[in-house]
């Protein structure tokens, strides 16, 4: 869709191309900088229109457009407050309240708020007042727009995590407390059997509220992009190995888990907590999810990268139980998805995710041979920065 500024004759319509970078010179100042950059008004992901001294729309971008529905023909030209009609959430409308031409010269803009559309439909809203010298007149009037449905949904997940936890802390908490307050009062009474039974439970719950709030952090500097990782040499079959025989040792069969090695893996280096972490996950899911034998495989791998093919090693956990349903596939990674059987807080698989995409790593999921879930992990090599370049 083309933008143009005031003047253009070429025709605008949805389906018209829009004129390379350069044909047409803006005359606009702002899109004039901006193809001196090699940008087009429509290279930005936000809405952008600009009114030049007299309030006349120049500039009219496509995300604008797909944001108000106007298209640029209909709103170059055009008074600001007739191609952009804003109210705010009380019904006012905008531009005749802020006055951005009258107003005082010290003004630089107005901060980002929601205003309403025709119709009601909400919309971010900022601007700025472009002056020649600090308190003259506004020569340009430059206003970004923003559709609210991230906002939206990033608010509707932050009240699906906050009740989320909510609940599942409310279960363990009350049973600390009650066991706790009972023992206190009641001590005299109860065997040394029962005590310990007592005991053991608020121990278990205890660690239960600790498992939820480091999932909670980890979710935060996951969002955040705040990860740390501490690389070190990693030895994944040990790994491996070593949570299934914890597994073994609670009571598991050991012929219900087979790893297998293809040799000789990578030297990798990784964050061996967060590893343990994703592999304890993954191998938590096999177990209560799935059915029949587990198998680990590990294996040396190629990531595709940007230049070149990357080294790196895969880790595969499948099972064979009734799998995952192919309508779920897509949603296995998200916040709160659990399989058939719940429990759990449905944070796991999404925090795994996270944690192999922050070593650089990718993460599958799919249907086994056996008929189960087949998740699939891959961790480049990952050697220190002072290591490649000794």
């Amino acid at each position: 869709m083309n933008v143009r500024a005031s003047g253009s004759v070429a025709d605008a319509t949805p389906a018209a191309p829009r004129a390379p970078h350069g044909a047409h010179e803006p005359e606009d100042p702002l899109t004039q900088g901006l193809t001196g950059l090699g940008l087009h008004p429509d290279d930005l992901p936000d809405g952008l229109v600009v009114a030049d001294e007299n309030g006349r729309v120049t500039c009219f971008n496509a995300a604008a457009s797909r944001i108000t529905a106007v298209l640029p023909d209909e709103a170059i030209g055009r008074p600001l407050e007739s191609a952009l009609p804003l109210e705010d959430l009380d019904g006012r409308r905008w531009w005749p309240l802020t006055d951005p031409y009258g107003g005082p010269v010290t003004r630089l803009g107005q901060p980002e708020r929601n205003l309403l559309l025709p119709g009601g439909r909400e919309v971010l809203v900022s601007a700025r007042y472009v002056r020649e010298r600090p308190t003259g007149p506004v020569r340009r009037l430059v206003v970004q727009l923003r559709g609210t449905d991230a906002r939206r949904r990033t608010e509707r997940s932050h009240a699906e995590l906050i009740a989320t936890v909510a609940h599942e802390l409310r279960s363990p908490l009350t049973s600390v407390k009650g066991f706790t307050a009972t023992l206190l009062a009641k001590w005299e009474r109860f065997t040394d059997d029962q005590k310990r039974l007592m005991l053991e439970t608020v121990d278990a719950d205890a660690d239960r509220v600790t498992r939820l709030i480091a999932e909670l952090l980890d979710i935060s500097r996951i969002d955040s992009g705040r990860l740390e990782l501490r690389r070190q040499p990693v030895d994944v079959v040990a790994a491996v190995r070593r949570h299934v025989q914890a597994y073994t040792t609670a009571g598991h069969r050991a012929d219900r888990f087979e790893v297998k090695v293809t040799d000789p893996l990578p030297d990798l280096w990784a964050d061996p907590d967060k590893v343990d972490q994703v592999l304890g996950n993954l191998l938590e899911n096999a177990v209560r999810h799935g059915e029949g034998r587990v198998t680990i495989e590990v294996a040396p791998a190629l990531l595709k990268a940007r230049a070149e093919d990357t080294e790196g090693t895969a880790v595969t956990v499948s099972d064979e139980g009734p799998g995952i349903p192919e309508e779920s596939m897509g949603r296995v990674f998200t916040r709160f998805w659990r399989g058939s059987k719940r429990g759990g807080t449905g944070l796991g698989l999404y925090i795994v995710k996270g944690i192999v995409e922050a070593h650089g790593g990718t993460i599958t999921v799919e249907r086994a041979a056996g008929g189960g879930a087949r998740f699939r992990f891959t961790l480049p090599v990952g050697a220190p920065a002072f290591l490649s370049q000794a």
